[in-house]
């Protein structure tokens, strides 16, 4: 098997899903019938020391050594028997390829458990009454983390599911460190990493070796994968890209990297990997390369053909995960978390509605870099071709949208697409908490596949949000939330604290807000993250407008994206970190909801300044849609009619039941015959399938050429109003 180009994923990311780039970027080269192979050598590295002649070799490298070990590690090598008669197992099981073993590994006295297990004490007060499935991926996660904790201490200090040696790389401003690192002789995981890509290379035979690297835990692995491919073959040329050259590679110097790399690329892939392999063809001369890194007379330069553009998104073509051990990914579940449940559990397709963020201008995003500034969306018929496209190839009908935001027209138009296909899929997204998802857009959302949303509340503080010009209330986001709660599409937050001048009191203003939004039940999961000052947002590229200093102004050689910083008018950030997770680990699961706020702290704090039902009022305060520019789409089904006879204090009359069967239930509803008439009348109109919706307007209008009176009294009023149950949607 020959191909032109091989791209690779290092390790590590996810376990049970393939990180999307590099499948992104075969779909692209399909289109330019350039051949090119993939692999994620994360999961192949996983695979092959978690099974029975990995876990055989591993202890016998560790018995190999005279190093004394502590209590835990001692017990997993006592244990060596154990595990290694159960990982194959076990892996099935995660594999999804033995289910039934559910039952015996829940029961806890069929796997060997050391250290990681003394956070599966409580598994009722975590996960309230789990199924067997989740409690028993749960036990197999912890018993998995207990190996990690054995390679750690025993073959590699480095080590980790999907953060390997993420130290050397996070903020790395000099190379120095990671450059020592790399002199070393190969660890236990880098011998088996090698032996893989040998395998890969001599079979591919590839002219461009193409690295991914979306994470600072991947850069040590793609470092050693290109250290290989340039020793051993060096007529291959070693490009890398991704997510972490993007945001701390934009100004590096280091000669030193090209020990290891020969072109670096920086943001899309498309339009630079097409140039650079007509390159390595000797089809375009080295000044024709387009946002690349390399070395021209020993001295790194930066070479930008402006001349030549960027690919549309309508052009890249369908991501193609052929290649990939589809398989054999790992489904994990490893914190008690319900969003990040979803990252770690089952096989995603990943998918993007739009390049950038519509938004674009929160001040701690990196929002002057390419991945945000240049918004561009896709059609949304496009967008579910490619959906079909990619559950023909791999079987799964689940997507992750990994949009920074996406934008809730074009969210709408995807799920009409998606109802009027009969597809069925199942589908989240990150979004911004935003007026326009009303509790009917969520409806249909929900109707189109839609399970879960993230989206960023960030410092939940009005002084704040304007601060950081996220365009959002507090108020607002609880009625959002509240919408999609109520329509079963679960919500997560992510939450921000330390963001410069933000005080004592709004820190705990802030909890309090979190604290009724749980209680309230319109929010059901939420990650707290101290703020970090990166150099492409405003407040790094500002850092005066927001009263905060830098530390150091010195550029490094390698890594300059965060920047460590002062904040010399807020609060002490990092102190509150402890007591903010640890209250809001509580509230995810429904616990003490009535303890003060100042019993999470170990320190005084002041007392919240929001009144205890501020959450309730804003979700309970009426809206009103005064948009006459809406449009009308019915879900339902045509309801069964009957006249029935009414009477009361001697007059009598006809009123007309109209009955909606619903998947749950039905509804039924009583009104004037002739209105009644009217309205099974208009309904198949408003009928998803139709190729155009019907504004109000036109509704009205149709109303009255009947002959019919007072459209608003009964349109907007109940029982009428009360039919988006049974799927009248205004949107």
């Amino acid at each position: 098997m020959q191909s032109s180009i091989f791209l690779i994923t290092p390790p590590f990311t996810q376990l049970n899903t393939p990180y999307p780039a590099t499948a992104y970027l075969k779909g692209f080269f399909n289109t330019k019938n350039i051949a090119s192979t993939q692999a994620d050598l994360g999961i192949e590295v996983t695979l092959a020391i978690f099974c029975k002649s990995g876990l055989e070799k591993l202890f016998l490298e560790i018995e190999s050594s005279t190093t004394k070990h502590n209590p835990n590690i001692t017990r997993i090598i006592t244990m060596k028997e154990d595990y290694i008669r159960t990982i194959d197992a076990v892996i099935l099981f995660l594999q999804g390829k033995q289910n039934t073993l559910a039952h015996l590994i829940s029961k806890r006295n069929f796997l060997p458990e050391a250290g990681r297990f003394a956070q599966a004490e409580d598994l009722k007060w975590a996960f309230g009454s789990m199924g067997i499935q989740d409690k028993a991926k749960y036990l197999a996660t912890m018993y998995l983390e207990d190996l990690s904790d054995l390679i750690k201490e025993t073959v590699d200090e480095h080590f980790g599911f999907s953060r390997y040696a993420e130290s050397l790389g996070r903020s790395a401003n000099s190379f120095d460190e990671i450059y020592t690192a790399l002199q070393k002789p190969y660890t236990y995981l880098d011998h088996i990493l090698m032996d893989i890509l040998q395998k890969k290379i001599e079979t591919i035979q590839p002219k461009l070796f193409c690295i991914s690297v979306p994470f600072p835990g991947n850069l040590y692995t793609s470092l050693r994968c290109g250290e290989w491919v340039k020793k051993n073959h060096p007529n291959i040329k070693v490009a890398m890209g991704g997510g972490f050259a993007n945001t701390e590679l934009r100004s590096l110097s280091d000669t030193r990297v090209f020990e290891f790399y020969d072109f670096i690329t920086l943001d899309d892939g498309e339009a630079p990997l097409e140039i650079l392999w007509d390159h390595v063809q000797g089809k375009k001369e080295l000044t024709e390369l387009k946002r690349a890194f390399t070395l021209v007379n020993k001295k790194v330069t930066y070479i930008n053909n402006t001349s030549c553009a960027d690919y549309k998104q309508g052009q890249v073509g369908t991501p193609d995960y052929s290649d990939l051990y589809l398989d054999k990914y790992i489904s994990a579940i490893e914190v008690m978390n319900p969003m990040h449940s979803l990252w770690s559990d089952g096989r995603w397709n990943k998918l993007t509605m739009a390049h950038g963020c519509y938004w674009g201008k929160c001040t701690f995003c990196d929002i002057s870099l390419d991945y945000i500034k240049n918004y561009e969306p896709i059609a949304a018929s496009l967008i579910v071709d490619r959906m079909q496209e990619m559950i023909a190839q791999t079987g799964q009908n689940g997507f992750h949208f990994v949009d920074e935001a996406a934008p809730p027209s074009l969210m709408k138009s995807i799920a009409i697409e998606i109802i009027r296909r009969k597809l069925v899929v199942s589908w989240w997204t990150n979004v911004r908490f935003e007026k326009s998802f009303t509790q009917d857009l969520c409806l249909l959302l929900k109707a189109a596949g839609c399970i879960a949303v993230s989206g960023g509340l960030e410092v939940a503080s009005d002084r704040l949000l304007k601060l950081i010009d996220k365009g959002i209330t507090v108020s607002q986001v609880a009625k959002v939330c509240k919408h999609f709660t109520e329509s079963g599409i679960m919500v997560h937050a992510y939450l921000m604290y330390g963001f410069p001048t933000q005080s004592e009191q709004e820190t705990i203003d802030s909890l309090e807000m979190v604290r009724q939004l749980f209680e309230t039940g319109v929010l059901q999961s939420a990650f707290w993250h101290l703020f970090t000052m990166t150099a492409h947002s405003p407040v790094g590229l500002n850092p005066d407008l927001y009263q905060v200093r830098k530390q150091s102004n010195v550029i490094g050689t390698f890594a300059n994206n965060d920047i460590q910083h002062d904040d010399p008018s807020g609060a002490e950030h990092e102190s509150f970190g402890f007591g903010l997770k640890k209250a809001l680990l509580n509230y995810m699961h429904g616990t003490c909801l009535d303890f003060p706020l100042k019993d999470w702290f170990d320190f005084k704090v002041p007392k919240t300044t929001v009144p205890p039902d501020f959450i309730k009022k804003a979700i309970e305060e009426l809206e009103i849609i005064s948009n006459t520019n809406s449009k009308f789409i019915w879900l339902g089904k045509q309801p069964k009619t009957e006249i029935l006879q009414k009477s009361k204090k001697g007059s009598t009359w006809e009123v007309m039941s109209l009955n909606f069967q619903t998947l749950k239930s039905n509804l039924s509803i009583s009104v004037e015959p002739e209105k009644g008439a009217w309205l099974v009348k208009i309904l198949p109109q408003l009928d998803i399938q139709q190729p155009q919706q019907m504004s109000l307007q036109a509704i009205k209008a149709d109303y009255e050429k009947e002959g019919l009176e007072d459209f608003e009294l009964f349109w907007d009023n109940k029982p009428v109003n009360t039919l988006y149950k049974a799927g009248l949607l205004r949107l």
